[in-house]
């Protein structure tokens, strides 16, 4: 399976590299509608759409701060959670200012760890925010290692300040258990055993039987609930094994948690995309794919996949968001 990175922070090292820190302080700030008390930033826009930021003339200032734009409703975020955010990035550099990355370019919101580790304006911010509210911080200097601000003066920024715009969707869904009674997937030469609720399943996938020349998808446990969206992160356990020989390349049972990625979208092989984008979360899922829909004739070996391998799935769909 293929996978690129997701997460808007891998186009933002340095900020990437303060949520690795060490909490340097960091002042908070408290504002009207759109605009900062302390910074003079000025957000136009409706939650839940790519904001617009007005920044004020002037050198970027040197202290963090943090601010309300507007509250949201429900459960306050504490220490610990794993939050849903879409965020925007900006680079004060006190002239073009420009934007970096946004969540709402490619079309996912990101799961954040609410926690110590952040850089203390981040961290502050996200805790007692609310679901639907939105929410800037500024990541000034003050909130940065020396080695961090070093590393942003060899990347050509003299000041290293950055500005987040972030719109609070709710809390990351925890995995589901897949259960139910499982049905006959009628693939010949391809065995599945479904244990109880919990138990990683086993795949057999070794047989002289000839592989599908076309995508095959059966449901063996059909999940009750939400159907999943093009676009949305899926949360996957799997089995990867190639057909004929029953050599598995990959296998999130193994490594023991869930994956998560984003379908529908060319982030994954083919035969994924295709195959589970309008299943249902809860469900199990096997999947027997081409190599025209796989790694293609180049094959992947780093996995040991060759250009004419058949590629078999079973994966669970444990969460979609």
């Amino acid at each position: 399976m293929r996978r690129r990175r997701l997460a808007v922070l891998a186009a933002v090292p340095l900020l990437f590299a303060a949520a690795c820190g060490t909490d340097q302080g960091g002042t908070s700030a408290t504002g009207g509608t759109g605009s900062s008390a302390s910074s003079g930033l000025k957000v136009a826009g409706e939650v839940g759409a790519k904001p617009t930021v007005t920044f004020p003339q002037g050198t970027p200032p040197a202290k963090s701060s943090e601010e309300t734009v507007k509250e949201g409703a429900g459960t306050e975020f504490k220490v610990g959670d794993e939050v849903l955010v879409n965020y925007t990035v900006y680079t004060w550099d006190g002239k073009s200012n420009p934007a970096v990355g946004s969540t709402y370019d490619t079309g996912s919101a990101e799961a954040i760890q609410v926690s110590e580790q952040l850089p203390k304006v981040l961290k502050d911010a996200l805790v007692g925010a609310r679901p639907g509210g939105r929410h800037v911080a500024v990541v000034a200097p003050d909130s940065l290692t020396k080695e961090q601000v070093e590393q942003a003066k060899q990347q050509g920024q003299e000041t290293p300040t950055q500005v987040l715009v972030m719109d609070m969707v709710g809390l990351k869904p925890k995995p589901v258990t897949v259960s139910g009674t499982a049905a006959e997937h009628g693939v010949k030469g391809v065995e599945v055993t479904n244990p109880e609720p919990g138990k990683a399943p086993t795949l057999t996938t070794k047989t002289k039987e000839k592989a599908p020349k076309e995508l095959v998808t059966k449901v063996v446990i059909k999940g009750t609930g939400p159907e999943v969206k093009s676009g949305q992160n899926l949360m996957a356990h799997y089995i990867g094994k190639i057909w004929g020989t029953d050599k598995k390349f990959d296998s999130s049972w193994d490594r023991g948690e869930p994956a998560t990625f984003q379908i529908g979208v060319g982030q994954v092989v083919k035969g994924w995309d295709q195959s589970l984008v309008g299943q249902t979360v809860g469900s199990r899922v096997l999947v027997t794919i081409p190599p025209d829909l796989g790694y293609g004739k180049e094959g992947n070996a780093q996995a040991g996949i060759k250009g004419t391998d058949t590629l078999v799935f079973l994966v669970d769909i444990v969460g979609a968001y």
